[in-house]
């Protein structure tokens, strides 16, 4: 690697400022480039990316490691241009994790303690007390257990909740009985009370939420899903909440982004929705995790949290 390089930023307009700030702080040295302003396209030897044009690759024969924005990469792979044989790495920061064990907790609390129903009895001028389930009758399904599943499991653990997951693989988390693979995942659907999907995106999940899945969990259940919006099929989730065999569902990802105004969850009178906001990275601590990538780089050391494609993180 000649020279220390340059790093490529391109991120939301809106966001650029606090983005950039960062990075002087963390990075006081290396030159930083605001797409589309790249100057000199050799200088360029790192990326922190957020939906990449498809033209932004062009001419950067020297770059060597692309950083995303987010935790997520589906963003990266939607751009046809980008290069084969470059190490992708994906978002670990702790406020972006805080971030998705908080949103998790506050819906797992809003089906729990019936908020949903409440906010109903609300709206209909109806003043009702319902019956008070303890945490510990209630049994939570964490389906993915990577960083974020894990930080949400040990949050709902210290508040008594009945907690199960699960992965690819056998998982020790205090407080949690974990599942593994297809033939168990019956076993764990049917004890699920409140399903929550933080599962990344793959071959092997994309619509796995999907009709069959919905019904082997028990009538009535909730659904909260941060993950990826294509780990659902939308239309059967529909069919599951029209038909109550799926109570209520909070919703922060979906196949399209922006979620299309005519689409059904606007309106559904169960479904809670949120723009894509369930974490959103933290530019002071993010940049901290690339600087240390990017040093570990540097000194030829092996990069930190580097996508498996094949595995899907």
């Amino acid at each position: 690697m000649s020279g220390a390089g340059a790093l490529l930023l391109k991120i939301d307009e809106h966001r650029v400022a606090a983005w950039t700030a960062a990075l002087a702080d963390a990075l006081p040295d290396m030159p930083i480039r605001i797409w589309p302003d790249i100057e000199d396209p050799n200088e360029i030897r790192y990326a922190l990316l957020w939906k990449p044009s498809a033209t932004l690759f062009e001419g950067l024969e020297s770059l060597e490691v692309i950083f995303s924005v987010g935790a997520g990469f589906d963003h990266l792979l939607a751009c046809p241009t980008l290069p084969a044989g470059i190490p992708v790495v994906r978002m670990v920061e702790p406020e972006l994790t805080a971030g998705m064990a908080e949103y998790v907790v506050f819906n797992v609390l809003r089906y729990h303690r019936r908020m949903d129903q409440y906010q109903h009895f609300q709206r209909q001028g109806v003043w009702q007390v319902l019956d008070q389930i303890p945490a510990h009758d209630t049994t939570v399904g964490i389906m993915g257990l990577g960083v974020m599943g894990v930080a949400s499991a040990r949050v709902l653990a210290c508040m008594n909740y009945r907690l199960l997951g699960w992965s690819r693989t056998r998982k020790t988390i205090p407080g949690l009985q974990s599942f593994v693979g297809t033939e168990e995942l019956g076993q764990f659907l049917a004890q699920t009370r409140i399903l929550v999907i933080l599962l990344p995106l793959s071959r092997d999940t994309r619509k796995l939420i999907d009709r069959d899945v919905l019904r082997q969990l028990p009538r009535g259940a909730f659904l909260i899903n941060a993950g990826r919006g294509e780990l659902v099929n939308q239309p059967d989730l529909i069919e599951a909440l029209d038909s109550g065999q799926i109570a209520g569902a909070a919703l922060d990802v979906f196949d399209d982004e922006p979620l299309p105004s005519e689409h059904r969850f606007w309106r559904h009178p169960t479904v809670a929705l949120t723009p894509h906001i369930a974490s959103l990275t933290n530019p002071p601590t993010a940049v901290e995790f690339v600087a240390e990538n990017i040093e570990r780089h540097r000194a030829g050391h092996p990069l930190r949290y580097v996508v498996d494609f094949e595995r899907g993180y």
